[in-house]
């Protein structure tokens, strides 16, 4: 079992992100996501976590909420990836502590 997030660890990304969702804007119901899972060894690394609001994160996880046609979950995850990337480049590194 992993432990979660701390609310300063949380907050620091909101703040990171602009408290909106960094895919559509939305500052609904907002989630933190892991690009790289925890369980495939992603890390609570502000390079691995990013703001998503409930129904981006429902689509990065292969749930289509709200039926974006024009989205799927694979142009979430490269979404995120490039998001993610450009904010750390050229150090992004998921992966690290």
């Amino acid at each position: 079992m992993y432990a979660k997030l701390t609310n300063a660890q949380r907050k620091a990304i909101y703040r990171r992100d602009g408290f909106q969702c960094a895919i559509c804007g939305s500052s609904r119901y907002l989630q933190i996501h892991h690009y790289i899972p925890r369980g495939a060894d992603g890390s609570d690394s502000p390079h691995n976590l990013i703001t998503l609001c409930s129904d981006c994160h429902a689509l990065a996880h292969g749930i289509n909420l709200v039926g974006h046609v024009d989205l799927t979950q694979a142009d979430m995850q490269q979404n995120i990836l490039e998001y993610l990337a450009d904010m750390y480049a050229p150090d992004w590194d998921p992966w690290g502590p």
